[in-house]
């Protein structure tokens, strides 16, 4: 009988060392889920900031484009013609205003919205967004081995069968160092098989 009570008492204190690891699972488990929808909500602002940017590079190389055929046809067109000095002088003036809202589009550092600026600036916010999305998708993976360490775990319980919770050791693990790398080097692993499945 006290074989018994001592087995049990000895079940029992590891189904509590179970149950406590299974708590620290969980936690581990809604940390990496809010890292991953923090991940997911950072991706989606620099993608629609990358967008935008891009769009106004866009409208911007529209003006250059339409505002240099119009200095090119006014230049060709001045120099065919006789004009008179006072229509020559204030064509060539709107020519060098022309000229340099063109030079003005293209780059224009003061306020960073010259084409080059523009390009840089979107550029950046697509590195952003793919950083983002690397450390979403650790992240997800994370969650993925830390889901699949507490049902192991859960087994153990049940079932009695040690190699389950070393199994779950192994998968929460896994899951820590995922979500580690999600945190501070999202772009150290890349896993583009298991990320467009």
């Amino acid at each position: 009988m006290s074989q018994e009570h001592h087995a049990d008492s000895g079940s029992s204190g590891g189904n509590k060392r179970i149950a406590i690891f299974i708590a620290v699972l969980a936690a581990l488990l809604a940390i990496a889920e809010t890292g991953a929808k923090s991940a997911q909500t950072a991706a989606l602002f620099h993608n629609i900031d990358a967008t935008n940017l891009w769009q106004f590079f866009q409208a911007k190389t529209i003006r250059q484009t339409a505002l240099r055929a119009a200095a090119d046809a006014m230049d060709l067109d001045a120099a065919a013609a006789s004009l008179p000095p006072a229509l020559a002088e204030a064509r060539k003036k709107q020519l060098g205003q022309w000229r340099d809202t063109i030079a003005r589009y293209d780059s224009e550092p003061a306020t960073q919205e010259g084409r080059q600026e523009l390009m840089a600036r979107a550029q950046l916010q697509e590195k952003l967004r793919d950083r983002a999305m690397a450390a979403y998708h650790l992240f997800e993976l994370s969650s993925a081995a830390f889901q699949i360490a507490i049902v192991l775990a859960s087994a153990t319980i049940i079932t009695g069968v040690t190699w389950l919770a070393f199994a779950s050791g192994a998968l929460c693990a896994a899951g820590v160092v995922l979500g580690a790398l999600g945190w501070v080097a999202p772009t150290v692993v890349h896993l583009p098989t298991l990320v467009h499945l």
